[in-house]
């Protein structure tokens, strides 16, 4: 039976707030009756916009204070965007559920250019050092600008900032309907996206039966297998959300296709590989590529950008 009421934990962002109020709203639809409410909880992340994610340190910038709220009973589930969750979690929780992916991409919001035809030294404005490391390798004369903030903040940087174009995950500009303001989607060959992008994460307490079947319908099978394969490559590399570290999963008839890259923060010196398999193997496939990876030059790029971040 399916509790009268259910509590969901979520940061306080426009796009948190969407992605809570989506997975309420399937809860409310598949359990009549049931009460389903939000807990709004900020995160460091949330609370440190004036700083670089890279340069903040630490894992789980943006999930620590929802599982502390868990772990007190305060709430029942927590709704996050998977490339923000760390491959490890405190005793007792865990990720239940994965939600079908959105378009896994990375979206480009310009001056009416694409970026093959962006002028020579452009300014582009994006949060992630993966991003840039990927761009720059293509064109090694762009200067990137870090910004932060919600989506909508992000877009205004274009003109508030003098920026020639900015950088987002197309799927929270389609979740939150802007993809009028979208230019170019880049081919996940370009730019291949962050660990869990496009996917949505529900963790709660893994040893409460009557919250873990109620939300087990949530679960996306093919999605799943894609994103616990990069995950698996993401640990094995030991990296956190914020380093130079992309992956892609896609399923086809039983069949995972990884793409994997490693890359310094200039994109000068990067390894990529690809690996393929049976969807059962997903998190032995991430770890054969991380580790193919690692041995053909990534471990060395890895270990220059902790220095450098340590540095500064």
């Amino acid at each position: 039976m399916p509790p009268k009421q259910l509590r969901i934990g979520t940061r306080a962002s426009q796009l948190a707030l969407w992605q809570a109020n989506w997975v309420k709203s399937e809860l409310e639809s598949r359990y009549p009756g049931m009460e389903v409410t939000l807990t709004k909880i900020k995160t460091i992340g949330d609370k440190i916009l004036d700083v670089p994610l890279a340069q903040v340190g630490g894992k789980g910038l943006f999930v620590k204070e929802i599982e502390e709220a868990m772990l007190r009973g305060e709430i029942d589930i927590a709704v996050h965007s998977m490339k923000d969750v760390p491959t490890e979690f405190p005793e007792g929780l865990g990720l239940h559920c994965i939600t079908e992916r959105e378009d896994p991409r990375d979206a480009v919001i310009s001056r009416n250019l694409k970026f093959a035809d962006l002028p020579q030294g452009a300014r582009i404005g994006t949060s992630a050092l993966r991003r840039q490391a990927q761009l720059l390798k293509v064109r090694p004369d762009l200067q990137m600008v870090i910004i932060r903030g919600n989506v909508e903040t992000r877009i205004r940087k274009l003109t508030e900032d003098n920026l020639d174009a900015v950088i987002l995950a197309a799927a929270g500009l389609k979740r939150l309907g802007f993809t009028d303001s979208v230019g170019e989607y880049l081919d996940t060959e370009l730019s291949i996206p962050a660990i869990g992008q496009g996917a949505l994460g529900i963790e709660c307490r893994l040893a409460d039966p009557v919250i873990t079947e109620t939300i087990a319908f949530f679960n996306h099978a093919d999605t799943s297998y894609a994103v616990r394969a990069e995950r698996a490559l993401l640990k094995r590399c030991e990296g956190g959300c914020q380093v130079p570290i992309a992956a892609h999963g896609t399923v086809s008839d039983d069949q995972l296709r990884l793409v994997g890259f490693i890359a310094a923060v200039d994109g000068q010196h990067s390894v990529r590989g690809e690996i393929a398999g049976p969807v059962a193997e997903c998190e032995q496939l991430g770890i054969r590529l991380a580790d193919q990876l690692l041995a053909a030059g990534g471990k060395a790029i890895l270990e220059e950008v902790y220095q450098r971040s340590i540095g500064e």
